[in-house]
């Protein structure tokens, strides 16, 4: 048992201490050495005295904002499967329906499309006694569904092309080979087609996921309390320029990094499928 184990342990420590050294390289010491003295001296040298102050309202603008991203991520993804599934197999008007859909989204805007939504079905919803009267309406009223609808139906549009390249790229022998062990066509699916395409759609997901991060500011626009708008006001109200806007910078390093780390971990642990 334990001469078993010994080849396994073997086998990871090697790629550990490469991790380890790459980590050590000297242009990442340097950057790291250059990146702790700008903080360092951002601490030191700046007025940070209103943080205290502000701290509850920057956490809430940052709930909202992660709300926008992973709400408009989960919501379009699952958009974007069917968007890029009858691109490809299905029939021919509902073909035209979803590029035409694509084509629109992604040659508009989003800060139009989120003006549209907002102004537009915003102002026609107030006009319907019928919808105000209803369960929606204390939502309909509010400026958060519709920066979450336009962040949801651009990410669908973004990420429906790149699924129509990934479930069209599937090599079509698979396929075959799951129909000649007799699944049915639900199973080939879900469990041989979907998940090979999402692992080859992962590393443009990853980057897809990166722009909708720096997306969301654009939801302040419409009254959102997102991070950028409770950093807005931070500004106004304590007359500082540089402090808030670096602040801002460093929680958007921040979550791009940690996005980055988790899709990358996420994109090693799904199999490939050779």
């Amino acid at each position: 048992m334990t001469d078993m184990n010994i080849p396994a342990t073997a086998d990871r420590t090697p790629g550990a201490l490469a991790q380890i050294r790459a980590f050590f390289l000297p242009h990442r010491i340097v950057m790291l050495a250059l990146a702790l003295s700008g903080v360092a001296a951002m601490v030191l040298t700046m007025d940070w005295s209103w943080l205290p102050q502000f701290m509850p309202r920057l956490w809430g603008g940052l709930l909202m904002t992660l709300y926008m991203l992973f709400g408009s991520v989960i919501l379009g993804f699952l958009l974007a499967v069917p968007l890029g599934l009858v691109q490809v197999v299905g029939p021919r008007p509902l073909r035209w329906l979803a590029t035409g859909f694509c084509t629109v989204i992604r040659g508009t805007p989003l800060l139009l499309q989120l003006w549209l939504f907002y102004y537009g079905l915003g102002s026609l919803f107030a006009q319907y006694p019928e919808i105000r009267e209803t369960w929606m309406w204390p939502y309909l009223r509010q400026a958060w569904p519709y920066g979450l609808l336009a962040l949801t139906i651009s990410f669908a549009a973004y990420e429906g092309e790149v699924m129509r390249g990934a479930f069209a790229g599937v090599p079509h022998g698979e396929l075959e080979a799951a129909h000649a062990f007799g699944m049915p066509r639900t199973k080939v699916f879900t469990r041989v087609w979907l998940p090979r395409a999402v692992h080859r759609a992962l590393p443009t997901l990853t980057g897809e996921i990166i722009l909708q991060l720096k997306s969301t500011p654009l939801v302040a626009t419409v009254a959102v309390a997102d991070l950028y708008a409770i950093v807005t006001r931070v500004r106004q109200a304590t007359l500082l320029t540089y402090e808030p806007l670096l602040l801002l910078v460093a929680i958007y390093l921040c979550l791009s990094a940690i996005l980055i780390a988790g899709l990358r971990w996420l994109e090693n642990r799904v199999p490939s499928g050779h």
